[in-house]
């Protein structure tokens, strides 16, 4: 008998992280959820018979919390899917004070990552980054990760999906030798509450009729799914970016490995500021 997969999907209590955690749990793996909506996280771990975990990812303390809870609980963890993430509105600083977007979208997944770096290296992990077509809008700063200048919320969402990618490629080069494998993709535009509560002129598409042309949760996990249960270097290369189970086109800096590795300095010291 195969020993079921412990698989860790943060931003599972709706969209693509929600519809992804309902297949791969009726498929036997062990599905731990992670979302912030109480309500909605307890319910969906309470229907596919998941362990679940509240944590706000514009709180770095409640990322560690987390990560400290995974670590005791979970001796191996097999998959890490970082799947939390949104598009904001105007600019805001967390209580941590980094730009919200960015901190949601890439300061906390990283923070989580790092943290349980042992477990996942002595597991073989796999670490699966859900990023989005949007980091074509983005446009990356070292000197300036914060947003100060020129701020836009959709230039600020780009940019999060771009830290994305070049946090999966340096992933990939850090750590590919000691066993973990990696990928960042694009959903597709799905059909949930995304950007509902932002000031983004995407919110009109997300909560009007336009949403009727859009791809369902479970057509924008497809992706993912594919990830989590393919092998890197059979069917797919770990440290690339994919669109629809094929390798995609990225932001031009998306390929900058010193861009990579100064983006995995800068946020580790940004991180580390707020411990």
């Amino acid at each position: 008998m195969t020993t079921p997969r412990t698989i860790v999907i943060t931003g599972a209590s709706d969209g693509i992280g929600a519809a992804a955690a309902r297949t791969l749990a009726k498929a036997g793996d062990q599905v731990v959820v992670v979302g912030r909506s109480a309500g909605k996280t307890r319910a969906l771990a309470g229907d596919i018979g998941a362990d679940h975990y509240l944590a706000d990812f514009a709180d770095l303390a409640q990322v560690r919390d987390l990560a400290e809870k995974l670590k005791a609980n979970y001796p191996r963890i097999d998959v890490l899917a970082n799947n939390a993430g949104g598009i904001m509105g105007k600019r805001a600083l967390t209580v941590d004070g980094n730009e919200t977007t960015f901190q949601v979208n890439h300061l906390a997944p990283f923070l989580l990552t790092t943290l349980l770096m042992d477990t996942l290296t002595a597991s073989g992990a796999k670490v699966i980054n859900t990023s989005s077509a949007a980091n074509n809008f983005g446009k990356l700063d070292l000197f300036d990760l914060n947003a100060e200048y020129g701020y836009s919320t959709n230039r600020a969402y780009g940019t999060g999906k771009l830290a994305n990618i070049l946090f999966t490629s340096e992933l990939h080069r850090r750590f590919h030798d000691q066993g973990i494998t990696t990928a960042a993709f694009h959903p597709g535009v799905v059909r949930t509450n995304f950007a509902a509560e932002s000031g983004s002129p995407w919110r009109h598409a997300y909560t009007t009729l336009l949403n009727r042309f859009m791809l369902s949760p479970d057509q924008g996990a497809d992706t993912m799914l594919w990830l989590i249960n393919g092998t890197a270097g059979m069917d797919w290369i770990s440290g690339a970016y994919y669109a629809k189970r094929a390798l995609a086109k990225a932001n031009a800096q998306a390929y900058d490995a010193g861009l990579a590795r100064g983006l995995w300095e800068k946020s580790e010291e940004l991180v580390k500021a707020f411990a």
